[in-house]
């Protein structure tokens, strides 16, 4: 079964981007290399900062663009990846080894089969 795994990560988890490049990135290489080993992976991409983002919304037939993510939060969306495991506790198992899973969190959401729709 696929499963997404969709990563949320505090501003502390962020600042480090910029002040521990070294560190921040190694975590996340050494993790995405473990499932890039374990052939599991099946998709999925980092995002650029929280800044970066644009919203759309539709009310009443026209477009409100509004420059940032749609939400003030604790946690920013930073990414995610589709992995193919065989069950929920092998997806939180994954869940459970990102860097973010401490301080932010992983929301594990199993995916359409477009067979099945």
């Amino acid at each position: 079964m696929q499963y997404a795994l969709i990563y949320y990560q505090t501003a502390a988890d962020l600042a480090r981007e910029q002040s521990e490049p070294e560190a921040y990135w190694g975590a996340w290489s050494a993790y995405m290399g473990a499932m890039g080993a374990a052939g599991i992976m099946r998709g999925g991409a980092g995002l650029k900062q929280p800044p970066t983002a644009t919203t759309l919304r539709i009310k009443d037939g026209e477009w409100q663009v509004e420059d940032g993510p749609f939400a003030d939060t604790k946690e920013k969306l930073g990414g995610f990846v589709v992995i193919e495991v065989d069950d929920l506790d092998a997806a939180l198992a994954w869940a459970a080894r990102a860097p973010c899973a401490v301080d932010g969190s992983v929301e594990v959401r199993p995916t359409i089969d477009p067979d099945q729709v």
